[in-house]
């Protein structure tokens, strides 16, 4: 799983030019990002990463069609939320579900 780092980076995704999420995602993590994503109103674009002799990987690379989206400033800027109402976190995001409640500067992973 990659870490949000404020990088804003942009690729192709099914021919259409994407803000990348994350790469190197799991199919659970594909997801649970793609639920989390689409609940707030962006369309989700996935693709499966290859390695660099061609062959695929079972990972893959997430991204939304709205290329002016910075997914850390949105998560940071607490515009995200989940289906329950409550303020996506960086603990529900990277999905460390025994610390959703406790404010990120106290997170210690």
């Amino acid at each position: 799983m990659v870490a949000l780092k404020g990088k804003h980076t942009v690729t192709g995704i099914e021919g259409v030019s994407c803000t990348v999420i994350e790469s190197g995602a799991t199919v659970e993590r594909v997801v649970f990002l793609k639920d989390l994503l689409s609940f707030k109103g962006y369309e989700v674009k996935t693709e499966g990463e290859k390695a660099k002799d061609g062959s695929p990987l079972n990972t893959f690379i997430i991204g939304i069609t709205d290329i002016t989206v910075n997914p850390t400033v949105v998560l940071y800027q607490k515009k995200l939320f989940r289906k329950d109402g409550q303020v996506v976190s960086p603990a529900y995001w990277y999905q460390w579900p025994d610390q959703w409640e406790i404010p990120y500067w106290q997170v210690h992973h």
